[in-house]
């Protein structure tokens, strides 16, 4: 019999959903900014130019999801978009230089968090964590 509260994709999306909540409160308050539309800003930081396409698939994101956010930072003065390539339909977006000031500001809160979030891990713990967490987003995939 399948038990939910034993049952690991169960319990990692109850995990997930609960330090999402958590940290998209944080985001909305200080920031104005919703999860996903944090989590473009933080993939523009590390790689502007970037596609929406290519957006949906570093943040597994669904696509509706990927392109409301990118509409609400572009809107905002935080994102640009600029065509890409030779597709006019395609278009690559970075960060503007408010967007640049806004992650700044992000980041070192991002880090408090994830640091408050594993305060009862020993550092031996997290890499632990991290490496299972890889594999099972890789089995995962496998499943697809």
């Amino acid at each position: 019999m399948l038990r939910l509260d034993k049952f690991l994709p169960y319990q990692l999306s109850v995990t997930s959903n609960a330090v999402s909540s958590a940290i998209a409160r944080t985001y909305e308050v200080l920031f104005g900014l919703r999860v996903p539309e944090w989590r473009l800003i933080a993939v523009l930081a590390e790689q502007e130019g970037v596609t929406q396409q290519a957006l949906v698939a570093r943040t597994e994101m669904d696509k509706m999801t990927v392109s409301r956010a990118a509409q609400a930072l572009v809107a905002r003065g935080l994102v640009t978009r600029v065509p890409h390539g030779r597709d006019k339909r395609s278009h690559a977006l970075a960060l503007s230089e408010e967007g640049r000031a806004l992650y700044a500001q992000i980041a070192p809160k991002a880090l408090e968090l994830e640091q408050k979030l594993l305060q009862e891990l020993g550092a031996r713990e997290v890499a632990q964590l991290k490496a299972t967490l890889a594999k099972l987003k890789s089995a995962s995939h496998a499943l697809r």
